[in-house]
């Protein structure tokens, strides 16, 4: 599996409150596309991450905890440009707010140069979001010329919309996605997300946002947070409930719920199965701090899925 995107710097609260006011914050790194790279990593999918970073100390902890998970890393690294960087932090208890610093970032200088030589056309999958489409004219075009290799060698692809509202409003993420949209295979995102590419259906259609977005040979699946998820293929309707966690934060469990999906895809599992381990993936995402870090192993996985207490203490 190949997946093409930015992963930046992260800095994040410990504790509650304000980032006017906390003393400190810790770091880290997250990225869409990195954090399915590495949550598909974990359940034994064989995975590379395309990308760049600058050539700073921040961009050297991003691709050394990638490739510290296992992921295979193809980025260039950019002498004249920074590393972006995120921030993260918990206004109150119930609140999380991320704020990105990615304008003129090494990643938003990718280019289909970037692409390495017959890595794309030797993956099962190449995995791509609607965040990098948003983040310059030439990483869109990388995109597309990501598309076009994955389509001419029979690659399949794979579309998590994933709208950041920072980097570009509704109208315009559909207009570039519109651009790949009839070359992807598996289509996934939020009830708002399917609703920007489904010109006329309401985003509380679920059902109609999934049949106006199918088509023969594409799975549609739609992400419901805490009321589980649906998916749409070869025209019949699956759903499958949400787990109940201690939600701690759910950055990153959308990315999660998707290396779940296709890592059960991959494996050859029905949808109903996929959506079942999507859903246990999601929310084992939640129940840690970080982006990626809750992403669960097999182990952990299957416990969830086969209804077995947790011990709130280990020995």
């Amino acid at each position: 599996m190949v997946t093409l995107g930015e992963t930046m710097a992260l800095m994040r609260s410990a504790v509650v409150g304000s980032l006017a006011h906390l003393p400190g914050l810790d770091v880290a790194v997250g990225g869409a596309e990195s954090n399915l790279a590495i949550g598909l990593r974990r359940l034994g999918v064989p995975t590379a991450w395309i990308s760049r970073v600058g050539d700073d100390p921040l961009g050297e902890r991003v691709m050394r905890e990638i490739l510290a998970e296992g992921v295979e890393v193809h980025c260039a690294i950019d002498p004249s440009r920074p590393t972006g960087l995120m921030l993260k932090s918990r206004p109150t208890a119930t609140t999380t707010r991320v704020d990105y610093y990615r304008a003129g970032s090494a990643a938003s200088a990718l280019s289909p140069a970037d692409l390495p030589d017959g890595l794309i056309e030797q993956a099962r999958v190449l995995h791509l979001s609607g965040i990098t489409p948003l983040l310059s004219r030439s990483a869109h075009t990388t995109m597309l010329a990501a598309v076009q290799r994955a389509v001419a060698a029979g690659t399949t692809v794979s579309l998590d919309v994933n709208h950041r509202a920072r980097l570009g409003g509704r109208d315009e993420l559909a207009r570039l996605l519109g651009e790949v949209l009839e070359y992807v295979d598996l289509l996934v995102g939020g009830p708002e997300e399917l609703a920007a590419l489904a010109p006329g259906v309401v985003e509380d259609d679920h059902r109609g946002l999934l049949t106006t977005l199918a088509r023969e040979g594409r799975q549609v699946v739609l992400k419901r947070g805490a009321d589980g998820a649906a998916a749409l293929a070869d025209g019949e309707l699956h759903e499958a409930p949400a787990h109940r966690v201690a939600v701690l934060d759910t950055v990153g469990a959308g990315d999660a719920f998707v290396a779940g999906y296709l890592s059960a895809q991959l494996e050859g599992l029905d949808v109903a199965a996929r959506l079942a381990r999507a859903n246990a993936c999601g929310a084992l995402a939640c129940t840690t701090p970080g982006d990626w870090e809750g992403a669960p192993r097999p182990a952990e996985l299957e416990a969830l899925l086969a209804g077995e207490a947790a011990d709130p203490v280990l020995r």
